[in-house]
């Protein structure tokens, strides 16, 4: 029924006990989220809402999840993919917090669109999301909700492209807080956290040596900044393909080749996308690969790499490790695609450490309250968060490093302030 919280769909709830020592020991590493959960028990600026969130579900944004019940949230929460769910994990939000799940790990298309439709049943006030797939699917099969919405937060780079897109076109009916375009969300969060857990799993699906290999980086955006480094500093001879001139430039003058995909297809070992767009690396590129290149993904959907198309092309497919596929080619060669193309990070790793999502989520639980504060007095629009809660946020964090900061002197703010020599 509409307006009802909705009976959880998760794997096996025996698996409590571990799923909430997994989320123990995450909070244990996220003490700018902690920080920000004591005030919002004593404050309960959520009491008496609803809120449907649609993310990974992981140790890490289990924890924010938590955080917003303590808050006074009434959450639900959806997994926004089927490889990345952590099934002990969903368990213990369920047994433990309350909190109903609907996911499990290796679930079907189809499950997971009506788990997103069940979500929306529950008629939320605030939305978190991870890829607009609530957001979405609002406007576009449920926009009698969208009047009694406060607000959502938007977690990913791709939802934010599709955020633009909704408020071009005149659709957005209520705001939104883009949280990866906070400083402290982008810097943090798609630099390292993506740096270090895309090359993980690449590692851990294929056991691989990095150093030696060429390896191929589609998109210089923030995580692919991160994704070069990382590959860089593991011995890696790294090429970059760009299609924004300032972007390619700027890899350029980090050290990295730049060129085409279509040049760099022939020479590269590991191809890693991360640009939020769909077929950057599409069959053409892959015909022209080594025999016994590997491809991952590190964007949010599974549509960077042509893996559909690429099956055309394919005399058969071996499982040869959990999260590792050999796909056979007609032209006689292999290509190894990792994760099925999905978020390699994830499906394959376990994502960032929860000391990188403790930056994302004290964004997202900040992005939250400040919806509610402002209920009603914000543009329908996407907004990003105030600099002095990027601040603020960069100060808990490095409070709980044990980090102090010079302050400026009465002399020097004045004389940063005034146009006088």
């Amino acid at each position: 029924m509409m307006g009802l919280k909705p009976k959880y769909d998760i794997k096996d709830i025996e698996l409590a006990e571990q799923g909430k020592k997994n989320i123990e020991w995450a909070l244990k590493d996220m003490p700018v989220l902690r920080k920000i959960e004591e005030r919002f028990i004593k404050e309960q600026p959520f009491k008496g809402l609803k809120l449907s969130a649609c993310v990974h579900v992981t140790k890490e944004t289990a924890a924010l999840c938590t955080v917003m019940k303590s808050g006074g949230a009434d959450a639900v929460l959806v997994a926004s993919n089927p490889l990345s769910t952590q099934d002990d994990v969903a368990a213990a939000l369920v047994k433990h917090w309350d909190i109903p799940v609907l996911g499990y790990a290796g679930e079907s298309v189809e499950t997971y669109r009506d788990h997103v439709l069940k979500a929306l049943d529950f008629e939320p006030d605030i939305v978190i999301d991870d890829g607009c797939d609530l957001v979405s699917t609002i406007y576009s099969q449920r926009p009698e909700l969208a009047k009694n919405i406060i607000g959502s937060t938007e977690e990913t780079t791709t939802g934010i492209i599709r955020l633009q897109a909704l408020e071009k076109e005149g659709k957005m009916q209520f705001p939104s807080v883009g949280v990866n375009t906070s400083l402290t969300k982008h810097l943090y969060d798609n630099r390292y956290g993506t740096g270090q857990s895309a090359m993980d799993g690449i590692m851990r699906a294929a056991n691989i040596l990095i150093a030696g290999k060429t390896v191929v980086v589609s998109g210089y955006g923030w995580c692919g900044k991160g994704c070069a480094l990382r590959a860089k500093a593991l011995g890696a001879d790294v090429i970059v393909c760009e299609v924004d001139a300032l972007k390619a430039l700027e890899a350029t003058m980090e050290g990295y080749r730049v060129m085409p995909i279509a040049e760099a297809a022939k020479v590269g070992d590991i191809f890693l996308t991360v640009t939020g767009d769909k077929h950057v690396v599409d069959v053409e590129h892959i015909l022209t690969m080594k025999d016994g290149a590997f491809l991952a993904n590190s964007g949010h959907f599974d549509c960077e790499i042509n893996v559909a198309g690429l099956k055309e092309y394919t005399k058969e497919i071996k499982q040869i490790r959990p999260t590792l596929e050999e796909y056979v080619l007609n032209n006689g060669k292999s290509v190894y695609v990792i994760a099925e193309g999905r978020l390699v990070n994830l499906v394959s790793a376990e994502g960032h450490p929860a000391s990188v999502m403790d930056m994302s989520f004290a964004n997202q639980a900040l992005g939250i309250e400040y919806l509610v504060k402002n209920k009603g007095q914000l543009e329908n629009k996407l907004h990003t968060l105030p600099h002095y809660v990027d601040v603020d946020i960069a100060k808990l964090k490095l409070e709980s490093m044990g980090i102090k900061i010079d302050v400026l002197t009465p002399e020097q703010e004045e004389y940063l302030n005034s146009w006088q020599i």
